[in-house]
């Protein structure tokens, strides 16, 4: 089993179970999206000792606990997983997934940088089609596999794109790369 140096923050004890089953790390749950200030402290404590990957579920609570969390502590990876991938029957989570999708998730982690150096514009989504055209959701949804930075509408894929550095020229690479997968 493979050691992670950085904590997981995930969002629930099942979260923390199939984590641990996946790797050898340390995990904290949030336990939903009120969570305390004090909670807040440990995670910038443990992002500075020795860093934090959030990992948490694709669903709208999942989200809201990631920004909030990205919001106090910047510099943190994040880890993301498709929503196909942590469903089972109406249930979305990250305990629902399969081990080897969990371990694909958090090996991709990418950190989040507050001053990107290259800025990705709305206006290149748009030349792009990955904005604005009757396929746009669908390409956007392939590019968001591509990076592993989990489904996002326009806007949050614009955000963070930008966030994670990601140029344009990987951009389109990455356009080039799914149109080739199709043919």
């Amino acid at each position: 089993m493979k050691k992670i140096k950085e904590i997981i923050v995930v969002e629930g004890k099942d979260d923390i179970s199939k984590v641990k089953s996946a790797f050898d790390c340390d995990v904290i749950a949030t336990n939903g999206t009120h969570f305390s200030k004090d909670l807040i402290k440990k995670l910038k404590q443990a992002n500075k000792k020795c860093g934090i990957i959030v990992f948490t579920d694709p669903d709208y609570s999942g989200n809201k606990i990631r920004n909030i969390i990205n919001k106090f502590i910047p510099n943190c990876k994040n880890a993301y997983i498709k929503r196909s991938l942590a469903l089972k029957g109406n249930n979305v989570g990250v305990e629902n997934a399969k081990i080897e999708d969990i371990i694909d998730a958090i090996e991709s982690a990418k950190v989040t940088i507050s001053q990107p150096s290259e800025t990705i514009t709305l206006f290149d989504l748009t030349s792009l089609s990955i904005n604005g055209q009757n396929n746009s959701k669908v390409i956007r949804e392939k590019l968001c596999d591509y990076f592993k930075i989990g489904y996002c509408n326009s806007k949050q894929f614009l955000k963070r794109i930008n966030s994670y550095r990601i140029t344009k020229e990987e951009l389109v690479f990455a356009l080039e790369q799914i149109k080739e997968k199709e043919n």
